[in-house]
Order: C-alpha cells, then sequence, then structure tokens
C-alpha cells in the first residue's frame, strides 16, 4: 500500500492538488485531483490481451455523482442513470489527447474511471478529468508518450485569464480548452464568440506555456510512485507481403484511388482487396495491413511529392457546393447542404419556452432553449446496421454544431422560443459536423429565427512524413480522414470564430501548423459563407404559419398568485379555453404562444383581467352575474364583479331590476366609485345620460348602502319580543 502523498503547483489563482496512495488502492493506478473545491477521483486498471481486435481497446467513463453538487437526482428511481450530454462529451474530451500518446499495437483492455466527487460549480470537473487520466497513465507500467496538461483559457475584459470559473465563462470571448505534452499541442476544444484567428492561436500559445507546470507536477508524482513501464508492441509488417502485394496491384492503386465518387472508389479498392486472393501463401491479416499501408502511402506521396489529391483537387480546393431551404412545407424551417458526397438535411422547430430542456448535472445552468441534435443512420455510409441510442460521437458533433451556433442566436428577450434543431445526416464523405453547422444556419434563417449572421464550418487536414514535410488539407473527405494525421474543425461567421475541435493522431501538432490551419480555414470558410448567401442572405421576416407565435406581456409580481391560481387551477383553465401555451417567470413576464392570433389575444385579454386593477371613471364591458333587489352585480374584469344600483341602471326610475337586465346580459357601464374595503359602484346610467348628475352639487348621486345583502335591504319585519 501506498503511502498518502500529495504534489501540488499553482495554476492561475489556485492550488492543483494531486494525492495518491489513500484511495482505491486496488487500481493499477489512482489519484484525485482537487482545483478549488471541486475533487475528482480517477483509477486506471488493465485487463488480459484481447483477442480478434485491430484496434486500441481504450475505455473511458466520466461519472457524474449529483452528491457532489449537494443534488439529489429527479425522477421516480432518485439516482443516475445513463450519463448526460456534459458528462459523454467530458469522457470524449478526456479520451481524445490521450490516445494517439498509447501505442496502436496495444491489445490489452485500459480502463480509466473518473467519478466526480465534489463539484464547487465554480471549476469544472472536466479539465481535472484529462489531468488526473494523465497522471495515473504516467505512474502505470502501460507505455504512454505523456504526461498531458490540459487547462482552459478564457479572454475578458482584453485579458487572457486561466481557468476561468463557470461565471466569469459567461462573460468571456471564448472558451478554450488546450492540452498539450511538453512540445505539443495535442488536443483543442473551443467555443467562441467571433474571435479572431489571431487571439485564438495567441490564446493556445497560452495554454501551452501554462501547461508545462501541470506537466512537470505529474513528472515528479512519476518519479515518486511511477511502475516500469512495459515494453511497447510494435506492429511489423512483413515486407515480403508488401513486396508481393505491390506487385499485383501496384500499376492499379492510382487509377481506383483516382475516383471521385467515395462508391467507385471504394468498389475499385474492394476490387484490387480480392485479387489479393492470389497470394494465398500469405496470412489474410498480414495482407489487409499491408494493401492499408500501401494505400496509405499513395495517398501521402501524392500530397507531400505532386501537391495533388488522389481525386484530384488541390490542397485548399473545395468540394462542389450546393445548399437548398424550405424543403419540407409542414417543419418550421429545413435546410440542405451538400459538399461533394456530404449531404446534411436540417430541420428547425420553434416551441414555447416551458419546453426548455431541463438539465439535471453538476453545472450551474438548469435549463437550455438551444439544442442541436445530430443523427448518422447507417445508409449515409452505404451500410446496414442496426439503429440505436446516439452514441459518443453523435452526441460530441451535435454539441460542437450547437456550440458553434449559439452565439448568433438572439437573446430570449427578443425571440422568446425554444430552439430545436435536427442534423440528419444523409451522405458521408468527410466532416458531416461542419456540413451540419451550414445546414443549421440556413434551416434558423428559414424558420425566422433572426440570428445575427450566417455560420459555416470546415474540417482541414494533415499529411506529414518523416522527414518532416507536412500539407494542410483544406475540406478533407472520408479517404483523407482515415489515412491522415489530423482533423481540425473551424467554424465561425466572416467576423470571427465560434467554434473550434482539433484531434490528431500524431503525438501532437507545433504551433506553426496550428497558426497556418487556422488562417487556410478562414479563407474556406469566407467561400463557403458566400455560396451560402446566394440561397438565403437573412433571416425570414416571419416565423412559419404552422409555428406558434409567440406574444410577451408583463404582470406585476404580487398578481403571479392571482393567473397561476390554487393549485395551478386558473392558469390550466385559460390554457383549456384558449388553446395557448403561457409561461410566468419570477419577474412577471408572461410568454403566450399559439398560432391562432385571435386565441393568443383571448388569453392576453384573460391575463389582463385578472392582473388589472379597476380604476374610477374607466368604462368597462362585463356580463351580469346576479340580480338583487337592489340592484345588479356585473363582472367586469375576470373575477372581479361591482354593483350597478337600480337608481344607476337607466337615466329614469326603475321599478324592477330585472326589467332592464337578466342574468347573463352584456352591458357597459362606468366605475363612479370604489369604498375603502375595495367594493366597487358601478353606473350604467352615467353612460346614457352625463347630464342627469345633481344640479346642486354637480355631482353624481350616491346610493346608500350599495352592498348590503338581499336580507339586510328588506324593510325590518314586525317581530314578538322573545322572552329569555
Amino acid at each position: 500500500m501506498l503511502k498518502p502523498e500529495s504534489f501540488q503547483c499553482q495554476i492561475g489563482d489556485r492550488n492543483l492538488i494531486i494525492e495518491t496512495g489513500k484511495l482505491a488502492e486496488q487500481a493499477t493506478a489512482a489519484v484525485t485531483v482537487r482545483y478549488g473545491e471541486t475533487v475528482v477521483l480517477v483509477t486506471v486498471c488493465t485487463g488480459e490481451p484481447r483477442e480478434g481486435v485491430d484496434f486500441l481497446p481504450l475505455t473511458v467513463d466520466y461519472e457524474e455523482r449529483l452528491y457532489a453538487a449537494g443534488k439529489i437526482p429527479g425522477g421516480f428511481i432518485r439516482r443516475e442513470g445513463r450519463p448526460s450530454q456534459e458528462a459523454t462529451l467530458a469522457s470524449r474530451l478526456t479520451d481524445r489527447p490521450l490516445r494517439p500518446l498509447l501505442p496502436k499495437a496495444w491489445r490489452n483492455d485500459i480502463q480509466l474511471i473518473i467519478t466526480v466527487l465534489s463539484a464547487d460549480q465554480e471549476n469544472s470537473p472536466d479539465i481535472l478529468a484529462v489531468i488526473g487520466s494523465s497522471a495515473v497513465l504516467s505512474m502505470s507500467e502501460i507505455p504512454f508518450d505523456g504526461p498531458v496538461g490540459a487547462v482552459r483559457i478564457g479572454y475578458i475584459n482584453d485579458k487572457l485569464v486561466i481557468n476561468p470559473t463557470l461565471a466569469q465563462l459567461a462573460d468571456s470571448l471564448f472558451d478554450l480548452v488546450v492540452a498539450s505534452t511538453k512540445k505539443e499541442i495535442v488536443m483543442l476544444e473551443a467555443g467562441a464568440r467571433e474571435a479572431s484567428e489571431a487571439i485564438i492561436a495567441q490564446a493556445i500559445q497560452f495554454g501551452h506555456e501554462t501547461n508545462q507546470a501541470i506537466i512537470k507536477l505529474q513528472e515528479q508524482l512519476q518519479q515518486a510512485y511511477g511502475k516500469p513501464k512495459v515494453v511497447a508492441p510494435v506492429s511489423h509488417i512483413n515486407p515480403d507481403v508488401v513486396a508481393a502485394v505491390s506487385s499485383l496491384v501496384n500499376e492499379k492503386f492510382t487509377q481506383a484511388l483516382s475516383h471521385a465518387e467515395k462508391a467507385q472508389r471504394e468498389n475499385a479498392l474492394a476490387e484490387l482487396k480480392n485479387e489479393l486472393a492470389e497470394l494465398g501463401e500469405f496470412p489474410e491479416k498480414d495482407l489487409i495491413a499491408a494493401f492499408d499501408a500501401r494505400v496509405k502511402a499513395e495517398i501521402r506521396t501524392s500530397l507531400l511529392d505532386r501537391g495533388r489529391r488522389v481525386s484530384g483537387r488541390s490542397l485548399t480546393e473545395i468540394r462542389p457546393i450546393s445548399c437548398e431551404v424550405g424543403l419540407l412545407p409542414r417543419t418550421h424551417g429545413s435546410a440542405l447542404f451538400t459538399r461533394g458526397q456530404t449531404q446534411v438535411l436540417t430541420i428547425a422547430t420553434l416551441g414555447s419556452t416551458r419546453q426548455e430542456q431541463q438539465l439535471d448535472g453538476l453545472g450551474i445552468e438548469e435549463s437550455k432553449r438551444f439544442m442541436h441534435h445530430y443523427n448518422f443512420p447507417p445508409f449515409s455510409n452505404g451500410e446496414a446496421k442496426r439503429i440505436g441510442t446516439p452514441g459518443r460521437r453523435e452526441i460530441g458533433h451535435g454539441a460542437l454544431a450547437e456550440r458553434s451556433l449559439e452565439p448568433v442566436l438572439p437573446r430570449n428577450e427578443d425571440f422568446p422560443y425554444t430552439i430545436r434543431l435536427v442534423s440528419e445526416v444523409l451522405s458521408s464523405s468527410g466532416s458531416t459536423s461542419m456540413a451540419s453547422v451550414c445546414a443549421s444556419s440556413l434551416s434558423l434563417m428559414d424558420a425566422g429565427v433572426p440570428v445575427k449572421k450566417a455560420v459555416a464550418g470546415i474540417a482541414m487536414g494533415l499529411v506529414t512524413n518523416a522527414q518532416g514535410k507536412y500539407a494542410i488539407l483544406t475540406d478533407i473527405e472520408g479517404l483523407e480522414d482515415n489515412y491522415g494525421d489530423m482533423d481540425f474543425k473551424v467554424a465561425g461567421t466572416a467576423d470571427g470564430i465560434t467554434g473550434v475541435q482539433m484531434d490528431t493522431k500524431l503525438k501532437g501538432l507545433s504551433m506553426d501548423i496550428v497558426t497556418e490551419t487556422l488562417k487556410q480555414a478562414h479563407e474556406a470558410r469566407l467561400s463557403i459563407l458566400n455560396i451560402m448567401s446566394r440561397t438565403i442572405s437573412a433571416s425570414r421576416t416571419e416565423v412559419s404559419r404552422y409555428a406558434p407565435r409567440m406574444y410577451k406581456m408583463s404582470i406585476p409580481t404580487d398578481k403571479i398568485g392571482s393567473v397561476i391560481g390554487p393549485g395551478g387551477k386558473t392558469i390550466r383553465s385559460i390554457i383549456d379555453e384558449t388553446k395557448t401555451t403561457i409561461d410566468i417567470d419570477d419577474s412577471g413576464t408572461v410568454i403566450i404562444g399559439s398560432p391562432d392570433g385571435a386565441a393568443a389575444r383571448r388569453a392576453i385579454e384573460i391575463i389582463e383581467g385578472l392582473t388589472k386593477e379597476i380604476e374610477v371613471g374607466s368604462v368597462y364591458t362585463g356580463k351580469v352575474t346576479r340580480i338583487l333587489n337592489f340592484g345588479a352585480m356585473v363582472e367586469i374584469l375576470p373575477g372581479k364583479e361591482g354593483l350597478v344600483h337600480i337608481s344607476e341602471l337607466a337615466d329614469y326610475r326603475v321599478a324592477s331590476v330585472e326589467d332592464i337586465v337578466k342574468v347573463g346580459d352584456e352591458v357597459t357601464v362606468k366605475a363612479i366609485d370604489i369604498d375603502n374595503l375595495g367594493r366597487v359602484n358601478l353606473s350604467r346610467r352615467a353612460l346614457l345620460s352625463p347630464q342627469t348628475a345633481d344640479s346642486k352639487s354637480g355631482e353624481m348621486p350616491s346610493p346608500d348602502y350599495p352592498f348590503k345583502s338581499q336580507r339586510e335591504a328588506r324593510p325590518p319585519r314586525n317581530r314578538r319580543p322573545q322572552s329569555r
């Protein structure tokens, strides 16, 4: 058993503390990482080699525990269920910088489990998950080309800020996560409010420099508690197999790869693979490996030596793009974006604010009004597979597009709608996530959402060789993604970046490559935005006739209870009567939604009636609710009645109230008095003959005791004295 010991350094204005030897002693390695009052436990365990796998079996599980923030889960079960979207994104954030630093030929299971033990709702646990995972891998016997440091960078009041709190991020120009090794950058993730390429590059460099202290801290931990590393496995391809494969299909490779159509290219390559059967003296596994190595070599030779892609495009050329909006007649907004053989259809749906997504997580936000969901059906790749719930990839791609679009959305105060986008990938051959950004931007405009600007996205690639030569590719397609070294996605408007995501298969990227990629992506983004503007250049002036219209009004906060009613009875009755949606917040803002304008106006009238005060001198139209011997009770506002005394029913003497009005009649009256008990006197006579005022006083005569009950208003009966 290890002796508990902690290592710490200052990052920003807080201490980062890594402790080991106290918890989870049976794990291969375990640490707790603390920053502020946020604490995560990270463990790693390894398993036996897995037979029949041709990939690195690394699993990252990020476990949110709501007790960490002093919360009890919602629902009937009252315990944590499937991972939230934030937990899934944190798992991906941890996996992405670590995977390229582990040996590709490793076939033993590696399981990292991150458990959030304490969350102060100021310092995000996701950064600590990356640091802790790097620390346990560094301590373990697993070959690992780390350590890795991770830091969040913000930009507040024209200054770069290290690890801003969750509240500070609301005022930051961007939210940038930088993960890096001693020498190079291995992962980037960012959402931004139209930040320039220059400031993003400056922030990346700043984050990389800050990470060096975190890496040094892990090196101290490794020196004290690290286990001896096993020799990293290396996969070798038999040179005889490579030579045999090349001699068999060498002349056909260039022709097979040059097909612009994905299906034709894959069919041609499949035919070449079939020819490998002639080389029966070699194992099939070795033949396939040699074939893939030959494809990879051909692609890189074409790019690095000839400066052309195997499909014939130049390094910066974007595939043909087409855009279309308004495809679907009954949806609130729709758009189709096609780039080469990548095609995405995005549908926009508008709803009331009550349809916001409720969040049950460790963050400070309790709901969200904007959602983007991404679907990747198997037919988009020409495959027949089982359709299940969205996986980590689908959730990650959807979140990237959502983050990239959010900065251009109107404020809730200006556009009180819940907005949901669904991107359906119809065909895939490179960067469907960036195509989703483009299609979503067009769909929002088609739906009449008053976005500030259009947003477009582009995926950049990279190929390198052992001599350090490299080529950066604009608009990578599937083949270049599979056999390339980088997937660098950049989204934004004409004025700046709104989203960044970078992953690499290398041990890291230099700042020169990062900066050059951002510049090249900027030029491509402007080109795509120009094409998109030819289809629709601004949001439609009105939402779809099938979308609900939202009407906003304000009521006094002390009247909120009057509108809601006991147990919500009043507001439910209004909704049932008008078939509208009604949402009220604590400030007294009321949002009424309905595709029927008349129904919405009726709901507004009812709410105004419930919250409006009766004013002396004002004229109202109401219904007679009761007939009394001395007058009629009239409901002039919902739930509010006044008395029209018999003397105020007409401009002449009235013998009986029912000679003038009956229950259910609609009458127009004037409020002439409100006594100190809040009782209202009304007059019909004042509107019929305003000249009948008292000639001596000039005032309208006021009836005596207008609110006495019928029993009190009757003449007293002669009664016998009662004996005691």
